[in-house]
């Protein structure tokens, strides 16, 4: 029992003080599993990080839901990610409660959240490039993707444009040598894994059938977010354009409500992904939010109990590795894209709004302030402009 207690203080720590995007997280991580608490040492935890950027889905949920498998076996990877994720979850939902109750979409400070967003997606772009698109062959394959993305505006487009990545890094890298793999200790084996895999896909493929025969709400957002947790790489900034082509063209909300809360996103610290309980509870109030976050989190969920009891085998294929360069190149190029559309436009309006824009950048990236300093800082910037009607 003493264990379970201290896995969920562990993350419900993490929950509430890691600011800052994945990168970041994985740092905390880092300090407190292993440094810290010394649950695991650095070869394991590098392995479980190469692991979960392997994935779809919140790379930093996925490291601390393995932590927790390791520790505790299921119910302490579930305690893990409780832990790490309801923080955030609730002080979403709460904004997303508060702003559509009072009809305050319009106010001058939501309008700086949906400016902050700008600084913060093109701070984690330069960020991302520099690691995932070291060499000219995978900046070309980010600018294909860039383009393309832009062009193919749609859910399936932007999976096959991560298709087409992978199948490009293998071709340009499948010669390259790999590390050799640490062995990762487990409660479980490759029975269970196979168990979690076919219920990944089970879901995947059934609930796009069924949901035109259930006419439900709740229902619709599972189909959603499932969907979205299953196929996104890149973490939570390049879920941004995914979510959005799933419920703003629909009519679940509009283009200004969805930007504002990806700013408030920003406000809090946890993984991007929880920005599922701001929509779900526009969508659907708190049972909305409740699905929406147990949609797009299970997947990964799925993923990683499905993955580990393999991954010492899959992380020493050449082949692997190759298709993954590709991908997270892929993935900067999505991410360009969404600095644009919707972000960009959907958010500067104004000389007076770029200009918010810069000083927010510059926050982030050469003062290096916290992002969400930054965010409160841009909200009361743009409730000013707003009250000289600038």
């Amino acid at each position: 029992m003493r264990k379970y207690v201290e896995i969920l203080q562990a993350s419900m720590k993490l929950g509430v003080t890691s600011f800052g995007g994945p990168a970041a997280h994985i740092g905390y991580f880092r300090d407190e599993y292993v440094k810290k608490r010394q649950w695991l040492d650095d070869k394991v935890y590098a392995d479980l990080v190469a692991l979960c950027q392997f994935l779809p889905g919140p790379a930093s949920s996925q490291v601390g839901i393995a932590i927790g498998l390791m520790r505790g076996g299921m119910l302490g990877g579930i305690l893990s990610w409780i832990g790490f994720t309801m923080p955030s979850v609730l002080l979403l939902m709460g904004f997303a409660w508060l702003t559509s109750s009072t009809g305050s979409f319009d106010s001058g400070w939501i309008k700086g959240l949906k400016i902050v967003a700008v600084a913060v997606v093109a701070h984690a772009l330069i960020g991302m490039g520099k690691s995932l698109t070291p060499d000219r062959q995978r900046i070309t394959i980010a600018m294909v993707a860039a383009i393309l993305t832009l062009i193919i505006p749609t859910a399936i487009g932007q999976i096959a444009v991560i298709v087409g990545a992978g199948l490009t890094g293998y071709l340009i890298y499948r010669k390259e040598q790999t590390l050799k793999p640490v062995p990762i200790p487990l409660t479980f084996g490759k029975r269970t894994g196979i168990i979690a895999w076919s219920i990944f896909f089970v879901l995947l493929i059934g609930i796009p059938l069924i949901r035109p025969f259930v006419q439900s709400t709740l229902f619709a957002i599972f189909d959603i977010f499932y969907r979205v947790g299953s196929i996104v790489f890149g973490g939570g900034h390049v879920v941004l354009p995914m979510l959005e082509r799933e419920v703003v063209p629909l009519g679940w909300m509009d283009t200004e409500t969805f930007i504002a809360g990806y700013g408030a996103a920003q406000a809090v610290p946890g993984p991007l992904f929880t920005l599922a309980g701001y929509i779900g509870q526009v969508m659907d109030g708190p049972w909305g939010a409740a699905v929406a976050v147990l949609a797009m989190f299970f997947p990964s969920f799925l993923l990683v109990v499905g993955t580990l009891p393999f991954w010492s085998a899959i992380r020493s294929k050449s082949a692997i590795q190759a298709m993954l360069k590709g991908v997270n190149a892929a993935v900067v190029g999505i991410l360009l894209a969404a600095l644009y559309n919707p972000v960009f436009i959907n958010s500067i309006g104004s000389a007076y709004d770029f200009a918010v824009a810069i000083i927010a950048f510059t926050l982030l990236f050469f003062y290096k302030w916290s992002p969400w300093l930054v965010v409160m800082v841009t909200g009361l910037i743009g409730a000013t402009l707003h009250f000289f009607g600038l």
